[in-house]
């Protein structure tokens, strides 16, 4: 059974292919239900876009990290520990700009939400949000967007278990900076992540496309993770566990 919708600025799809292990369309209702709610939830609490949100107020000096939630703090603390780990490149509190925490929020909540699905029973499924992907049972086939052609691919990955996150500048241009100069991260049309799970898939991507051309080394070297990097230009490096499905039958 299938849903989409609309959340957080991008489609958000959700695939079963177990339902008859959860009684029918009517508990994958409800699964779904409770899918979509949280990640809603998340945009109200997360988004630095929404003038109320917990996010918002702490940047305004309303709320003191006492007072935050354990969500957002845990959500922070993963913020600082893979700018540390950078060196700066990964930075949610560039100068000139408010605190913004979604490119760790995004695969954090994602992750949250399978892991509802899962702690519901369900064995096979596949949760997309805006091209980040997790997924549960398998193989799965999941392909990976050609950075120059939209209607490509430049990879089609075999998963069971795992997530698989991309940072490209095709959809939104050069929305990620590097945090040591404030400009533009070079080096790189996009950078895939293979994970056990999106939380570490997701912020990888993001982190390693900030450090630019060295950044490829960098997300290699995480434990768990196997990566796919085009290169400006057109060259192509991928860690040798990047885990390419075989090509279709004939």
């Amino acid at each position: 059974m299938h849903r989409v919708e609309h959340v957080m600025g991008f489609p958000v799809s959700l695939r079963v292919d177990d339902v008859a292990g959860i009684d029918g369309a009517g508990v994958f209702e409800e699964r779904a239900d409770a899918v979509f709610a949280w990640l809603r939830e998340v945009d109200e609490r997360f988004s630095p876009f929404k003038e109320g949100s917990e996010v918002s107020r702490l940047d305004r000096g309303e709320l003191s990290p006492g007072e935050l939630s354990a969500d957002l703090t845990e959500v922070l603390d993963l913020c600082e520990e893979y700018r540390l780990a950078t060196g700066g490149a990964f930075d949610v509190r560039l100068p000139g700009r408010g605190l913004d925490p979604c490119a760790v929020v995004k695969g954090w909540s994602v992750q949250r939400a399978a892991e509802l699905l899962t702690a519901a029973g369900l064995t096979r499924f596949c949760l997309n949000a805006g091209g980040d992907v997790v997924v549960a049972g398998g193989p799965w086939r999941v392909g990976v967007r050609h950075p120059e052609a939209a209607d490509k691919l430049c990879a089609v990955l075999d998963l069971t278990d795992a997530a698989v996150a991309t940072s490209a500048r095709y959809e939104r241009g050069d929305h990620i900076l590097d945090g040591r100069t404030g400009h533009p991260a070079t080096g790189l049309d996009s950078l895939t992540v293979v994970a056990p799970d999106l939380t570490l898939a997701d912020t990888v991507a993001t982190a390693a496309f900030a450090l630019g051309t060295e950044g490829v080394e960098w997300a290699a070297s995480r434990e768990g993770c196997e990566v796919f990097a085009v290169l400006s230009g057109g060259r192509v490096l991928r860690t040798p566990g990047f885990p390419t499905a075989p090509p279709a039958a004939a």
